[in-house]
């Protein structure tokens, strides 16, 4: 597990951006495993100005998404009618602004009558890609991946997940109260990719800013694995697993120090591709 400390959040989503673009140049039709929430704009956005003005080539990749509000959802053609949905997102953040194409991405659908059916015809849809080459996370308050919320199965697959009152708290801040958008209003269930789905993907990049992320980043790092904090399965992913965090959310960090020291070494013998 490589851990890379920027010292803010553009370091952050500048540097995680570059692994993402390392892989599309490497693989034109590689699988991108995306996020959604607030700590993954700044790499997209960064990913959008590398397409404008450095010619990164979205044409080939196809994209899977980790989760969707179930009872939400959107017509791809026109993505601005749900403004709550992670599709509305997707597009607004990224895929507007790049050449990806649009029967490339894939979105769990809110909307669908058959949830376990759905879900199902996603997993085998990953598979039918060949699988992910590349997941892209954040972490949840309480140490979540995508909607895996505490006690989730670490083997699960994709399904139908009822969201914790504090994730439904976060995502109200984060998204509702903005919209004016009332508490009883919000979606309570949604489509997940399981912690199982996750752990296939062959490489692995988790990324947190901010100091109240430190406690749970710790935790999942260097704490227990355990279902009560999903995010700490990435101690059992056996690919390649990059961990990028601001210098707020690695501060309750017990190897701060010699994980700096690591990459320092790294970069000094070549190891650690540059910024």
């Amino acid at each position: 597990m490589d851990i890379i400390v920027k010292n803010d959040y553009e370091e952050l989503s500048k540097y995680t951006a570059g692994i993402i673009a390392r892989t599309v140049r490497s693989k034109p039709d590689c699988v991108l495993g995306l996020a959604t929430g607030s700590t993954p704009i700044g790499t997209y956005k960064e990913l959008i100005r590398l397409h404008k003005e450095g010619g990164l080539d979205f044409s080939q990749v196809r994209t899977f998404n980790l989760d969707e509000y179930y009872g939400v959802g959107i017509d791809l053609e026109k993505p601005y009618e749900a403004d709550q949905s992670y599709a509305r997102f997707m597009y607004e953040e990224l895929f507007r602004h790049i050449n990806i194409r649009q029967e490339n991405i894939h979105i769990p659908d809110g909307l669908t009558p058959s949830p376990e059916e759905f879900c199902a015809w996603y997993e085998q849809e990953i598979r039918n890609c060949g699988g992910i080459d590349l997941q892209l996370l954040g972490i949840g308050g309480d140490g979540h991946w995508a909607f895996n919320e505490p006690g989730s199965s670490l083997g699960s697959r994709t399904r139908l997940q009822a969201l914790t009152q504090q994730t439904l708290d976060d995502n109200y801040e984060s998204f509702y109260k903005k919209a004016g958008i009332d508490r009883a209003d919000m979606p309570h269930f949604a489509i997940t990719m399981g912690i199982g789905t996750i752990l296939e993907a062959r490489n692995i990049i988790m990324i947190a800013n901010g100091v109240r992320k430190a406690d749970v980043v710790a935790k999942s790092i260097e704490g227990p694995v355990t279902s009560q904090i999903t995010a700490s399965a990435i101690q059992l992913h056996s690919g390649g697993i990059t961990v990028v965090l601001d210098r707020g959310a690695a501060s309750k960090l017990k190897g701060l120090e010699h994980y700096i020291y690591v990459e320092k070494i790294k970069r000094q013998f070549g190891f650690e591709p540059a910024d």
